[in-house]
């Protein structure tokens, strides 16, 4: 993380990609789990705390500048811990499973296709 308010959006977009990259090797666990009786789908909460941070008043730049992002963390947790799909009690559905896992991929790419794109127009202003 760069400590400089103009790097504010980028320690952001690093921030959500570290979430991202979390969220893959646990969807990875969870199709690797899959037939594991008992086991129960883990997934990760990054989103929510993000935007619980975002919402407070005035303008967007001003919000992520003063963002502690030390504060925002991806935490991993047991999702739907009572339910099963099938009856050796394991709840991970594959095509879900895998859905996810190539909607988090391209969410990946996309965060560090911004990040890139960040430090792209820096170089420009700099130039």
């Amino acid at each position: 993380m760069i400590n400089s308010n103009a790097f504010s959006y980028i320690n952001v977009l690093d921030k959500a990609a570290d979430a991202s990259w979390v969220r893959n090797t646990v969807l990875a666990n969870n199709i690797a789990n899959a037939s594991t009786p008992n086991y129960k789908r883990q997934d990760v909460r990054f989103e929510s705390m993000l935007e619980k941070e975002l919402k407070r008043a005035g303008s967007l730049d001003n919000r992520i500048a003063s963002l502690k992002l030390n504060n925002i963390t991806a935490s991993t947790y047991t999702d739907m811990s009572t339910y099963s799909y099938r009856l050796d009690g394991n709840n991970v559905d594959m095509a879900t499973e895998q859905a996810e896992l190539a909607s988090n991929q391209l969410k990946y790419n996309a965060l560090n296709d911004a990040i890139n794109s960040e430090f792209t127009k820096m170089r420009t202003a700099m130039s």
